[in-house]
């Protein structure tokens, strides 16, 4: 629930896994914060803007990316703190997944200032762990768990993609696979959106950890450097996903590719069947004087002779030369 100014979520941390819910503080409470504070704010709120703009006391450079309307995956160190994006899947009835919803934070370590536009599934996940008393307890550790969260998230979207090509593999080997085309165009089009996000936020998480601040443990690192890696099996299982449906397309196409040459191939054996059939046709059909057997009653079924005759002679031409 937004507040006047945009304020989605305002947490002051207690250090024993739990965080007290605070209104929005005035500008001398967010510079003297004592323990770890959490704003989160709605960017598109007129009220939120003005807030953190006039109150928040942060750069420019960080203010613009906070109410920036683009957010590509990035970790950015800053003089006063450390600006970063991240991307998740849009998880929200009838939505697409490939539309990735962002988050911008910035942090010095004490203070947290996030906004987005769309909800984020994964910072209400956070929330509800505070009120269980088993949140993050630090800076350090909330990072950690809001990247575990927006990997978990992710999971789901990867493994539907995956078993997507299987069933369209399937299908190819037990059915027509006239309808497959615009599946395969989908997923494929679903893989490079998903991929266009993933690739900067794998390179963000990596600058993450090796990031020079003393409030980041080392165990805080490693758990870091456990979600880059996990973000870089998804990475692979979506370049896997993509060549696969780059082969099953490839296929699809030499399958109608072979079969509108087996038409082709067919109607040009009937054309060259007839072709010989009709000039026959057509030259004893002149309405011009000299047509043999024009006065003899049996001509007529001598000449339909002649041609199914010369069907035959086709046929065992076309035999012997291994065209049928």
């Amino acid at each position: 629930m937004k507040n006047s100014q945009g304020l989605i979520i305002g947490r002051r941390f207690d250090g024993q896994g739990g965080a007290e819910p605070v209104a929005l503080c005035e500008d001398v409470h967010w510079r003297s914060s004592e323990d770890p504070l959490w704003l989160h704010f709605d960017y598109t709120d007129e009220g939120a803007k003005s807030w953190i703009e006039q109150h928040s006391g942060l750069e420019r450079v960080a203010i613009d990316a906070l109410l920036s309307e683009g957010s590509r995956p990035r970790a950015t160190v800053l003089p006063e703190g450390l600006l970063l994006n991240l991307r998740g899947v849009n998880l929200s009835p009838g939505s697409d997944p490939e539309d990735m919803v962002g988050i911008r934070l910035w942090t010095d370590g004490q203070r947290i200032l996030s906004t987005r536009k769309r909800p984020l599934l994964s910072v209400r996940d956070i929330s509800d762990r505070w009120d269980l008393g088993e949140g993050p307890r630090n800076v350090g550790e909330f990072l950690v768990v809001l990247t575990e969260r927006l990997m978990a998230r992710m999971q789901g979207t990867i493994d539907e993609t995956e078993d997507q090509i299987d069933e369209i593999e399937e299908q190819m080997l037990t059915s027509d696979s006239q309808g497959l085309r615009s599946q395969i165009a989908s997923l494929r089009r679903t893989v490079i959106s998903l991929r266009r996000y993933l690739s900067p936020q794998k390179e963000a998480l990596q600058q993450l950890q090796i990031l020079k601040a003393a409030w980041l443990t080392q165990d805080e690192r490693l758990a870091i450097r456990e979600v880059a890696d996990h973000l870089s099996r998804f990475i692979e299982g979506l370049d896997s996903v993509r060549e696969r449906a780059l082969v099953a397309q490839e296929e699809l196409n030499n399958r109608l590719g072979e079969r509108m040459n087996n038409r082709m191939y067919v109607l040009s054996l009937v054309a060259a069947i007839f072709l010989p059939l009709g000039f026959l046709t057509g030259l004893l059909g002149v309405n011009i004087g000299g047509i043999p057997g024009a006065d003899y009653p049996l001509s007529f079924w001598i000449f339909c002779g002649l041609l199914v005759a010369l069907i035959g002679l086709q046929w065992w031409l076309f035999k012997r030369s291994r065209w049928l």
